[in-house]
């Protein structure tokens, strides 16, 4: 899956089974999220204190809870 890790940090996990490539997660959260080569949304960021608000915001905005995230 596409997803990105660092040790002190949360990870995101985009399914791009389920991803339809709406954008809202970017659009949400350009630092975490980006469109792969097939139009679709994955991590590229990880989370941190400073924008696990808006990354919740994507995970419950997705309109095919395709994100998920982990501390």
């Amino acid at each position: 899956g596409a997803s990105y890790r660092e040790e002190e940090t949360g990870y995101v996990l985009v399914d791009p089974e389920l991803c339809i490539g709406c954008g809202l997660c970017i659009s949400t959260v350009p630092e975490v999220f980006e469109v792969n080569a097939d139009g679709k949304a994955e991590a590229c960021g990880h989370t941190t204190d400073e924008n696990r608000a808006a990354v919740q915001e994507a995970i419950d905005a997705c309109p095919v809870q395709a994100i998920s995230a982990e501390d």
